[in-house]
């Protein structure tokens, strides 16, 4: 979330932290990392991390290697290496923490970063930065329209300026493998600037545009998650979840990442329970399995030939009934698994029953009893005569 989106009406400050979103904690970043060595003083004989990690529009981030030492702090705005020309973005994260980070994203013990921060950004560098920034929103329209004209079937999603405004690089999502060599001809003849085509994934285009979830709160791709793991529809199954797409499917149009997040805590509590598909055998039929409470323990079995009465099972029960089935016993019905017979499964699940839905014990009368029902006169005073005053 961007400061201009917390920040009041008048003015571009934001109403919490007013920095202006170089707060230490970075809470108005994308893929904000919480510096918890920022108040631990440098230990003596230990060199300093001589890298800073600089994030650019949206979730991009980069390393770059201080070879002036300057006195860098999260927030700073500074202005590095680019491959032609050079770039502005803002310290992410300076210290020693970036060696940690350096090593869960590069992978490497020692790695050579040849990129340079140069200096500190000037007002005219940041003025300039702007100015190229304001830009984006056009060229984005103007190249989906070229694009409708060329005939590409293509989606323009974003658009992000270079520091020093000579190069644009435009991200795009597509089904199939586009030819835009036409394309790129005439963005650079009518826009005046080196032009790049990114193809990205509609997850990474998600985590660029940013958005709000069904659950109310920012979409964790573009707030703090950077592992994009496959998701299976198996994810949802084992979570006892309906599988509607529109309730399954994220805002990137592909199956929610939080499907995963517990998905490990009920693949282990499964294991205690038997195979979904294994039925229980009765002297009033046969029984499947209808849904499971996994951490309730609980299983709701119906007759073959009657599925709308559910009868919610303990899981001690329907284990030893099953063992019994081995060995050719059989209960009478399901209502001496449960003790308690249930008529409806609204009843079984818990609802409460529009019986239970009393509010009042006074009935209701009809509209022949409020028909007959005598009018009550009221006593009117009457108003005293102007002539019985004294």
């Amino acid at each position: 979330m961007g400061c201009a989106s917390c920040s009041s009406a008048g003015n571009k400050l934001p109403k919490g932290c007013r920095n202006n979103g170089s707060c230490s904690t970075g809470g108005c970043d994308k893929l904000p990392v919480f510096d918890w060595l920022a108040n631990m003083n440098e230990l003596e004989g230990l060199d300093t991390c001589p890298y800073v990690e600089v994030r650019f529009k949206g979730t991009r981030k980069d390393f770059f290697y201080n070879a002036n030492r300057l006195k860098l702090y999260i927030g700073d705005v500074v202005v590095v290496d680019a491959q032609q020309g050079y770039d502005v973005g803002v310290v992410a994260l300076a210290g020693e923490l970036v060696r940690l980070q350096m090593r869960k994203k590069l992978k490497a013990e020692n790695p050579e970063i040849k990129q340079r921060v140069l200096r500190i950004a000037t007002q005219k560098d940041i003025n300039q930065w702007r100015k190229h920034q304001e830009r984006e929103e056009e060229l984005k329209f103007k190249t989906r329209e070229l694009a409708k004209k060329h005939g590409l079937r293509m989606k323009i999603s974003d658009v992000e300026f270079q520091g020093d405004g000579t190069k644009a690089t435009f991200y795009y999502t597509a089904d199939e493998r586009v030819d835009f060599r036409n394309l790129i001809k005439d963005m650079a003849a009518e826009f005046g600037v080196r032009v790049e085509m990114r193809q990205i994934g509609l997850r990474q285009e998600a985590a660029r545009l940013g958005g709000i979830g069904s659950c109310g709160r920012e979409l964790c791709c573009s707030t703090w998650l950077t592992d994009f793991r496959a998701v299976n529809t198996s994810a949802a199954r084992y979570q006892q979840l309906s599988l509607n797409p529109q309730k399954l499917a994220g805002q990137c149009g592909k199956l929610k990442c939080c499907l995963n997040y517990e998905l490990d805590a009920y693949m282990e509590a499964v294991r205690e329970f038997p195979d979904f598909n294994q039925t229980l055998k009765t002297k009033a039929g046969e029984a499947t399995l209808q849904k499971v409470d996994i951490f309730r323990k609980i299983l709701w079995y119906a007759y073959a030939h009657n599925t709308s009465n559910w009868y919610g099972i303990s899981l001690e029960n329907a284990l030893k009934t099953i063992e019994n089935n081995k060995n050719n016993s059989m209960p009478d019905s399901l209502e001496e698994l449960t003790g308690a017979a249930r008529d409806t499964k609204e009843e079984a699940i818990g609802f409460s029953t529009p019986n239970d839905l009393s509010f009042s014990n006074q009935q209701t009368p009809t509209k022949s009893q409020q028909k007959n029902k005598p009018k009550q006169r009221r006593n009117k005073q009457k108003a005293p005569n102007k002539r019985n005053k004294q």
